[in-house]
């Protein structure tokens, strides 16, 4: 996928989001508390975006898709994540995978045509299944213990994924694994969810994201057609993704989180406006004290929208799309846990949406790329730059 593919004009036939999205995010939101105290897939939410026409909105409009940029991407997730966030999560998965298909060489026409038009006339969803027990995140190196052995009748996959996200709503998984090559080709194979051999173990049980099933998903020996290995590479090979596609995945993930504390903020002013104690005889929303924090929370979150807008935009790159990621989870952490100090008890109690906010927004950390990672390769830019203009005679 080339930069200029990755900043698209929007298709003509896109929705009237403005009057679509806020429908969404009122009607999400209404179900959110439920689905995070049943741990359940939000479905009706994906059925809701599959009618509002929003399940390929990122995916080449030759294939059927509204082929929409990353501005049109990032105002849809937001307003989605900003109702249910699982909901969101699972989107840009397929936002992600749509917008690169056509410029990975390892995606047959007939597997773009079929995943792409499912998507549109089905509803259909794909996510990459990556993570595994021993190895935990790929991003950090070393091989998956998931194999591929190349068969007469095609592939034979064996191995376990876990935090596969969306795993119950999913039709197609796209599985990092390696060949049973002596020297092993490493990459993703194409495998429909109910292909015989796949089998989901509902193991999700986590602090936030509770509805986004991110279950364990074992491979017992499962056919796939050969023509289903995306162009696995040699070990250590470079990338099949452009740099620049490392902005579409920090903007969209971080603006998941960025969406939990606005609606953190707005139940804060709500309640901060309501609240009226007995011994003040006015609302909390009166004093000056409160009056600062909601303009410090405000300022934090006015520093997201202005990175998020700018690397939409292509103004950043590489190194400083990590950094955006970076910061703005950082700060809309930063922004619940403001709101929590100012409620007490209030925001603690999982009565009110505040607590499930805050447990939602500290998911923001574990996604790829991690802030260790993010900010050691920052370091490592500045001080390559320096030895650079050393090198060049400069000061």
């Amino acid at each position: 996928m080339t930069a200029s593919a990755l900043r698209r004009e929007p298709a003509p036939r896109l929705p009237d989001l403005d009057a679509i999205l806020p429908g969404l995010t009122a009607a999400f939101a209404a179900t959110a508390g439920q689905h995070d105290r049943e741990a359940s897939f939000p479905f009706a939410n994906f059925a809701a975006l599959r009618d509002a026409g929003l399940l390929a909105l990122t995916a080449p409009a030759r294939l059927g898709g509204l082929e929409a940029d990353l501005p049109i991407a990032l105002k849809v997730v937001s307003a989605v994540a900003r109702g249910e966030p699982a909901t969101a999560l699972v989107l840009v998965m397929q936002y992600l995978f749509h917008a690169s298909v056509e410029g990975r060489s390892g995606w047959p026409e007939h597997l773009k045509q079929r995943v792409i038009g499912e998507a549109i006339d089905k509803g259909a969803l794909i996510n990459a299944l990556r993570v595994e027990p021993d190895l935990g995140t790929p991003a950090r190196g070393g091989l998956p213990g998931t194999i591929a052995r190349r068969t007469p009748e095609g592939w034979r996959i064996s191995g376990r994924k876990i935090y596969s996200t969306g795993s119950t709503a999913l039709t197609w998984f796209v599985v990092w694994a390696r060949s049973d090559d002596a020297d092993p080709l490493v990459g993703g194979w194409l495998v429909r969810t109910d292909t015989p051999g796949v089998v989901i173990e509902e193991t999700w049980d986590h602090l936030g994201l509770r509805a986004s099933a991110s279950h364990d998903v074992i491979f017992e020996n499962v056919l796939v057609p050969l023509d289903h290995a995306l162009d696995p590479q040699p070990v250590g090979s470079p990338s099949q993704y452009p740099a620049s596609f490392a902005t579409w995945s920090a903007v969209l993930t971080a603006a998941i989180y960025d969406a939990q504390a606005r609606a953190a903020r707005d139940w804060l002013v709500a309640f901060l406006a309501n609240r009226k104690p007995a011994n003040l005889g006015a609302a909390l929303s009166t004093l000056p004290r409160f009056q600062e924090a909601v303009g410090d929370i405000d300022g934090l979150l006015l520093s997201n929208r202005v990175l998020l807008d700018t690397a939409a935009r292509g103004e950043v790159g590489g190194v400083e799309a990590g950094l955006v990621k970076h910061l703005v989870t950082e700060n809309a952490i930063a922004v619940v846990e403001k709101a929590l100090k100012l409620t007490g008890n209030p925001g603690l109690t999982r009565h009110n949406d505040l607590e499930r906010h805050h447990r939602d927004v500290l998911c923001g950390r574990v996604h790829t790329p991690q802030s260790d990672v993010v900010l050691t390769s920052a370091g490592k830019a500045a001080f390559a730059s320096n030895q650079a203009s050393l090198a060049g005679g400069g000061r």
